[in-house]
Protein backbone atom coordinates (compact mmCIF):
# COMPACT_ATOMS: atom_id res chain seq x y z
CA UNK A 1 0.00 0.00 0.00
CA UNK A 2 1.41 2.99 -0.79
CA UNK A 3 2.69 5.88 1.92
CA UNK A 4 0.29 8.47 1.06
CA UNK A 5 -2.56 5.55 2.29
CA UNK A 6 -0.97 5.07 5.55
CA UNK A 7 -3.62 6.19 8.26
CA UNK A 8 -1.45 8.56 10.68
CA UNK A 9 -2.43 5.54 13.49
CA UNK A 10 0.02 3.66 11.85
CA UNK A 11 2.91 6.10 11.45
CA UNK A 12 2.18 7.37 15.16
CA UNK A 13 2.70 3.87 16.48
CA UNK A 14 5.70 3.04 14.47
CA UNK A 15 7.48 5.94 16.15
CA UNK A 16 6.89 4.58 19.59
CA UNK A 17 3.96 5.77 21.85
CA UNK A 18 4.64 5.86 25.62
CA UNK A 19 2.74 6.38 28.83
CA UNK A 20 3.32 10.26 28.43
CA UNK A 21 1.46 10.54 25.33
CA UNK A 22 -1.18 8.02 26.27
CA UNK A 23 -1.89 10.49 29.35
CA UNK A 24 -1.73 13.52 27.24
CA UNK A 25 -4.30 12.31 24.47
CA UNK A 26 -6.91 10.61 27.73
CA UNK A 27 -7.08 14.49 28.89
CA UNK A 28 -7.54 16.09 25.40
CA UNK A 29 -10.38 13.03 24.34
CA UNK A 30 -12.07 13.30 27.74
CA UNK A 31 -12.04 17.53 27.29
CA UNK A 32 -13.17 16.85 23.61
CA UNK A 33 -15.96 14.25 24.24
CA UNK A 34 -17.64 16.72 27.05
CA UNK A 35 -17.68 19.46 24.39
CA UNK A 36 -19.28 16.69 21.86
CA UNK A 37 -21.77 15.74 24.14
CA UNK A 38 -24.36 18.27 24.46
CA UNK A 39 -23.25 19.63 20.78
CA UNK A 40 -24.05 16.02 19.03
CA UNK A 41 -27.13 16.34 20.35
CA UNK A 42 -28.37 19.57 19.37
CA UNK A 43 -26.76 19.31 15.77
CA UNK A 44 -28.97 16.01 15.11
CA UNK A 45 -32.32 18.13 16.74
CA UNK A 46 -31.62 21.20 14.16
CA UNK A 47 -31.35 18.73 11.68
CA UNK A 48 -34.34 17.22 11.86
CA UNK A 49 -33.99 13.68 13.74
CA UNK A 50 -33.48 13.03 16.98
CA UNK A 51 -30.82 13.21 19.60
CA UNK A 52 -29.50 9.83 19.98
CA UNK A 53 -28.47 9.64 16.52
CA UNK A 54 -26.07 12.57 16.35
CA UNK A 55 -24.81 11.00 19.21
CA UNK A 56 -24.24 7.54 17.19
CA UNK A 57 -22.75 9.55 14.65
CA UNK A 58 -19.97 11.20 17.03
CA UNK A 59 -19.34 7.88 18.76
CA UNK A 60 -19.01 5.39 15.37
CA UNK A 61 -17.81 8.15 13.11
CA UNK A 62 -16.24 9.86 14.83
CA UNK A 63 -14.07 6.91 16.26
CA UNK A 64 -13.26 6.05 12.85
CA UNK A 65 -12.31 9.05 11.40
CA UNK A 66 -9.12 8.85 14.27
CA UNK A 67 -8.57 5.22 13.81
CA UNK A 68 -8.10 5.61 9.79
CA UNK A 69 -7.72 9.08 9.28
CA UNK A 70 -4.77 11.01 7.84
CA UNK A 71 -4.31 13.89 10.54
CA UNK A 72 -2.96 13.05 14.10
CA UNK A 73 -5.74 15.17 15.87
CA UNK A 74 -9.05 15.52 13.34
CA UNK A 75 -12.15 14.70 15.45
CA UNK A 76 -14.80 13.62 13.15
CA UNK A 77 -18.87 13.29 14.01
CA UNK A 78 -22.13 15.81 12.72
CA UNK A 79 -21.42 18.90 12.14
CA UNK A 80 -23.34 22.35 11.84
CA UNK A 81 -22.79 22.43 7.93
CA UNK A 82 -24.53 19.84 7.61
CA UNK A 83 -27.53 20.99 9.26
CA UNK A 84 -29.43 22.35 6.07
CA UNK A 85 -28.66 19.56 4.22
CA UNK A 86 -29.71 16.60 6.32
CA UNK A 87 -33.15 18.30 7.27
CA UNK A 88 -33.66 19.02 3.48
CA UNK A 89 -33.46 15.06 2.59
CA UNK A 90 -35.36 13.94 6.04
CA UNK A 91 -38.33 16.60 4.63
CA UNK A 92 -37.78 14.70 1.19
CA UNK A 93 -37.10 11.00 1.75
CA UNK A 94 -37.46 10.25 5.46
CA UNK A 95 -34.90 8.90 7.20
CA UNK A 96 -34.61 5.61 5.76
CA UNK A 97 -33.62 8.17 2.83
CA UNK A 98 -30.79 10.07 5.18
CA UNK A 99 -28.78 6.55 6.20
CA UNK A 100 -29.23 5.42 2.65
CA UNK A 101 -27.83 8.67 0.94
CA UNK A 102 -25.06 9.00 4.08
CA UNK A 103 -24.48 5.05 3.16
CA UNK A 104 -23.89 6.14 -0.24
CA UNK A 105 -21.96 9.03 0.68
CA UNK A 106 -18.95 6.68 2.03
CA UNK A 107 -18.57 4.82 -1.17
CA UNK A 108 -18.35 7.94 -3.15
CA UNK A 109 -16.09 9.61 -0.42
CA UNK A 110 -13.65 6.32 -0.40
CA UNK A 111 -13.53 6.79 -4.07
CA UNK A 112 -12.37 10.44 -4.12
CA UNK A 113 -9.51 9.43 -2.02
CA UNK A 114 -8.58 6.61 -3.84
CA UNK A 115 -8.88 8.79 -6.77
CA UNK A 116 -6.45 11.02 -4.55
CA UNK A 117 -8.74 13.96 -5.62
CA UNK A 118 -8.30 15.13 -1.75
CA UNK A 119 -5.63 17.31 -3.41
CA UNK A 120 -7.32 19.92 -4.94
CA UNK A 121 -8.88 21.04 -2.09
CA UNK A 122 -6.22 24.07 -2.59
CA UNK A 123 -8.44 25.31 -5.53
CA UNK A 124 -11.27 26.65 -3.65
CA UNK A 125 -11.02 30.10 -3.27
CA UNK A 126 -11.03 31.48 0.24
CA UNK A 127 -14.28 33.66 -0.11
CA UNK A 128 -16.20 31.11 -1.60
CA UNK A 129 -15.68 28.86 1.92
CA UNK A 130 -16.17 32.09 4.46
CA UNK A 131 -19.56 32.55 2.38
CA UNK A 132 -20.92 29.15 2.60
CA UNK A 133 -20.08 28.96 5.99
CA UNK A 134 -21.22 32.26 7.12
CA UNK A 135 -24.68 31.87 4.55
CA UNK A 136 -25.37 27.94 6.45
CA UNK A 137 -24.76 30.01 10.25
CA UNK A 138 -27.65 32.25 8.91
CA UNK A 139 -29.79 29.40 8.10
CA UNK A 140 -28.97 27.14 11.10
CA UNK A 141 -29.83 30.55 13.07
CA UNK A 142 -33.36 30.90 11.59
CA UNK A 143 -33.61 27.27 11.93
CA UNK A 144 -33.36 27.63 16.38
CA UNK A 145 -36.02 30.22 16.43
CA UNK A 146 -38.33 28.20 16.94
CA UNK A 147 -37.00 26.54 19.97
CA UNK A 148 -34.68 29.65 21.30
CA UNK A 149 -38.80 31.31 22.32
CA UNK A 150 -40.96 28.43 22.64
CA UNK A 151 -43.57 29.33 19.65
CA UNK A 152 -45.71 26.68 18.84
CA UNK A 153 -46.98 26.96 15.30
CA UNK A 154 -50.24 25.82 13.75
CA UNK A 155 -48.54 23.70 11.36
CA UNK A 156 -45.48 22.39 10.21
CA UNK A 157 -42.20 24.96 10.14
CA UNK A 158 -41.34 25.96 6.11
CA UNK A 159 -38.01 25.02 5.21
CA UNK A 160 -37.28 27.84 2.68
CA UNK A 161 -35.54 30.75 5.32
CA UNK A 162 -38.53 33.47 4.06
CA UNK A 163 -41.27 31.33 4.31
CA UNK A 164 -39.65 30.04 7.75
CA UNK A 165 -39.07 33.77 9.05
CA UNK A 166 -43.24 34.56 7.74
CA UNK A 167 -44.18 31.79 9.98
CA UNK A 168 -42.47 32.12 12.82
CA UNK A 169 -43.31 36.35 12.87
CA UNK A 170 -47.00 35.14 12.86
CA UNK A 171 -46.27 33.14 15.62
CA UNK A 172 -45.10 35.70 17.77
CA UNK A 173 -48.02 35.95 20.35
CA UNK A 174 -46.79 32.47 20.98
CA UNK A 175 -43.89 33.21 23.07
CA UNK A 176 -43.22 31.14 25.79
CA UNK A 177 -41.24 33.00 28.83
CA UNK A 178 -40.08 29.75 30.38
CA UNK A 179 -38.32 28.73 27.00
CA UNK A 180 -36.68 32.54 26.35
CA UNK A 181 -35.04 32.61 30.36
CA UNK A 182 -33.89 29.05 29.83
CA UNK A 183 -32.27 30.39 26.65
CA UNK A 184 -30.91 33.10 28.02
CA UNK A 185 -29.40 31.65 31.06
CA UNK A 186 -27.67 28.68 28.98
CA UNK A 187 -25.94 31.58 26.50
CA UNK A 188 -25.22 33.44 29.64
CA UNK A 189 -23.07 31.07 31.52
CA UNK A 190 -21.56 29.54 28.45
CA UNK A 191 -20.68 33.22 27.47
CA UNK A 192 -19.62 34.29 31.55
CA UNK A 193 -17.52 30.94 31.44
CA UNK A 194 -16.21 31.62 28.71
CA UNK A 195 -14.15 34.83 29.71
CA UNK A 196 -13.78 33.86 33.68
CA UNK A 197 -13.44 30.38 33.57
CA UNK A 198 -11.97 29.92 29.90
CA UNK A 199 -10.41 26.31 30.24
CA UNK A 200 -14.22 24.95 32.03
CA UNK A 201 -16.26 22.89 30.20
CA UNK A 202 -18.62 25.43 29.44
CA UNK A 203 -21.12 23.96 27.14
CA UNK A 204 -21.80 20.80 29.80
CA UNK A 205 -22.24 23.06 32.69
CA UNK A 206 -24.88 25.45 30.87
CA UNK A 207 -26.71 22.60 29.76
CA UNK A 208 -26.73 21.04 33.51
CA UNK A 209 -27.38 24.18 34.71
CA UNK A 210 -30.13 24.70 32.65
CA UNK A 211 -31.72 21.80 33.00
CA UNK A 212 -31.81 21.54 37.21
CA UNK A 213 -33.48 25.13 36.52
CA UNK A 214 -35.89 24.06 34.32
CA UNK A 215 -36.69 20.61 36.47
CA UNK A 216 -36.71 21.94 39.41
CA UNK A 217 -38.90 25.37 39.23
CA UNK A 218 -41.12 22.91 37.06
CA UNK A 219 -41.28 25.45 34.47
CA UNK A 220 -43.15 24.54 31.33
CA UNK A 221 -39.92 24.15 28.74
CA UNK A 222 -40.23 21.79 26.25
CA UNK A 223 -37.57 18.80 26.87
CA UNK A 224 -35.67 16.16 25.25
CA UNK A 225 -37.87 13.94 26.84
CA UNK A 226 -41.45 15.56 26.18
CA UNK A 227 -40.11 15.47 22.80
CA UNK A 228 -38.32 12.56 21.79
CA UNK A 229 -38.93 10.64 24.94
CA UNK A 230 -35.18 10.58 25.93
CA UNK A 231 -32.27 8.56 24.56
CA UNK A 232 -31.28 5.22 25.13
CA UNK A 233 -28.44 3.73 26.71
CA UNK A 234 -25.79 2.15 24.12
CA UNK A 235 -26.06 1.86 20.33
CA UNK A 236 -28.41 -0.36 18.58
CA UNK A 237 -27.44 -3.23 16.04
CA UNK A 238 -25.90 -2.28 13.15
CA UNK A 239 -28.24 -2.39 9.96
CA UNK A 240 -28.47 -1.75 6.60
CA UNK A 241 -30.61 0.79 5.05
CA UNK A 242 -33.68 0.13 2.95
CA UNK A 243 -31.86 -0.57 -0.01
CA UNK A 244 -33.96 -0.34 -3.52
CA UNK A 245 -32.99 1.22 -7.15
CA UNK A 246 -36.19 3.81 -7.02
CA UNK A 247 -35.13 4.86 -3.81
CA UNK A 248 -31.20 5.25 -4.29
CA UNK A 249 -31.92 7.09 -7.61
CA UNK A 250 -33.93 9.33 -5.71
CA UNK A 251 -31.69 9.83 -2.81
CA UNK A 252 -28.42 9.84 -4.95
CA UNK A 253 -28.32 13.92 -5.38
CA UNK A 254 -28.48 14.07 -1.40
CA UNK A 255 -25.74 11.46 -1.12
CA UNK A 256 -23.46 13.51 -3.91
CA UNK A 257 -24.08 16.74 -1.86
CA UNK A 258 -22.97 15.09 1.25
CA UNK A 259 -20.29 13.19 -0.25
CA UNK A 260 -18.71 17.06 -1.87
CA UNK A 261 -19.90 18.78 1.73
CA UNK A 262 -18.18 16.23 3.64
CA UNK A 263 -15.09 15.98 1.26
CA UNK A 264 -14.44 19.89 1.50
CA UNK A 265 -15.28 20.22 5.74
CA UNK A 266 -12.84 17.67 6.45
CA UNK A 267 -10.05 18.76 4.55
CA UNK A 268 -10.66 22.23 5.44
CA UNK A 269 -10.48 20.81 9.27
CA UNK A 270 -7.19 19.13 8.61
CA UNK A 271 -5.31 22.08 6.87
CA UNK A 272 -6.66 23.98 10.25
CA UNK A 273 -5.50 21.29 12.24
CA UNK A 274 -1.91 21.29 10.08
CA UNK A 275 -1.93 25.40 10.88
CA UNK A 276 -2.08 24.80 14.60
CA UNK A 277 0.37 21.79 15.13
CA UNK A 278 2.91 22.30 12.18
CA UNK A 279 2.04 18.32 10.50
CA UNK A 280 0.80 18.04 7.09
CA UNK A 281 -2.19 15.37 7.09
CA UNK A 282 -2.56 13.15 3.96
CA UNK A 283 -5.57 14.12 2.24
CA UNK A 284 -6.44 11.06 0.36
CA UNK A 285 -6.55 8.58 2.94
CA UNK A 286 -8.56 11.65 5.21
CA UNK A 287 -11.34 11.02 2.60
CA UNK A 288 -11.11 6.88 2.55
CA UNK A 289 -11.82 7.35 6.56
CA UNK A 290 -14.41 9.64 6.04
CA UNK A 291 -15.92 7.54 3.60
CA UNK A 292 -15.95 4.16 6.23
CA UNK A 293 -16.88 6.50 9.05
CA UNK A 294 -20.15 7.56 7.27
CA UNK A 295 -20.52 3.80 5.88
CA UNK A 296 -20.51 2.71 9.36
CA UNK A 297 -22.76 6.00 10.84
CA UNK A 298 -25.36 4.94 8.81
CA UNK A 299 -25.63 1.22 9.33
CA UNK A 300 -25.84 2.31 13.40
CA UNK A 301 -28.30 4.55 12.31
CA UNK A 302 -25.93 8.00 12.69
CA UNK A 303 -26.03 10.69 10.38
CA UNK A 304 -23.25 12.51 8.01
CA UNK A 305 -19.74 12.45 9.23
CA UNK A 306 -17.10 14.93 8.87
CA UNK A 307 -13.76 16.66 10.14
CA UNK A 308 -15.42 19.35 13.10
CA UNK A 309 -13.14 22.44 13.35
CA UNK A 310 -13.89 23.21 16.18
CA UNK A 311 -14.17 19.66 17.86
CA UNK A 312 -10.51 19.62 16.48
CA UNK A 313 -9.29 22.85 17.37
CA UNK A 314 -10.45 21.80 21.08
CA UNK A 315 -8.56 18.79 20.64
CA UNK A 316 -5.29 20.42 19.59
CA UNK A 317 -5.44 22.98 22.47
CA UNK A 318 -6.41 20.27 24.80
CA UNK A 319 -2.47 18.87 24.13
CA UNK A 320 -3.69 16.12 22.11
CA UNK A 321 -1.08 14.36 20.25
CA UNK A 322 -1.92 11.65 18.05
CA UNK A 323 -5.29 9.84 16.92
CA UNK A 324 -5.62 7.74 19.79
CA UNK A 325 -7.14 11.18 21.51
CA UNK A 326 -10.16 11.30 18.94
CA UNK A 327 -10.65 6.89 19.96
CA UNK A 328 -10.90 7.63 23.47
CA UNK A 329 -13.40 10.65 22.74
CA UNK A 330 -15.81 8.23 20.99
CA UNK A 331 -14.99 5.81 23.85
CA UNK A 332 -15.93 8.57 26.52
CA UNK A 333 -18.55 9.38 24.76
CA UNK A 334 -20.16 6.04 24.64
CA UNK A 335 -19.49 6.15 28.01
CA UNK A 336 -21.14 9.07 28.98
CA UNK A 337 -23.94 7.40 27.36
CA UNK A 338 -24.29 4.19 28.78
CA UNK A 339 -23.87 5.92 32.04
CA UNK A 340 -25.98 9.29 31.88
CA UNK A 341 -28.54 8.71 29.14
CA UNK A 342 -31.75 8.67 31.12
CA UNK A 343 -30.20 12.64 32.70
CA UNK A 344 -30.50 13.76 28.61
CA UNK A 345 -34.50 13.67 29.21
CA UNK A 346 -34.83 16.64 31.90
CA UNK A 347 -32.34 19.28 29.17
CA UNK A 348 -34.78 21.83 27.65
CA UNK A 349 -34.66 22.06 24.02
Amino acid sequence: MPDSLVPKTVSVLAEGYGLARLKADALAGLTVAIVALPLSMAIAIASGVTPDRGLYTAIVGGFLVSLLGGSRVQIGGPAGAFIVLVAATVARHGVDGLLLATFMSGFMLIAAGYLRLGQYIKFIPYPVTVGFTAGIAVIIFASQLRDLFGLTLPGAEPGPIVDKVAALAQAAGTVSWAAVLTAALTVGIILALRRVRPHWPGMLIAVAAASAFVALLQLPAETIGSRFGGIPRGLPLPALPPLSLEKAAAVFPDAVSFALLGAIESLLSAVVADGMTGRRHRSSVELVAQGAANICSALFGGICVTGTIARTATNVRAGATSPVSGILHSAFLLLFMLLAAPLASYIPL
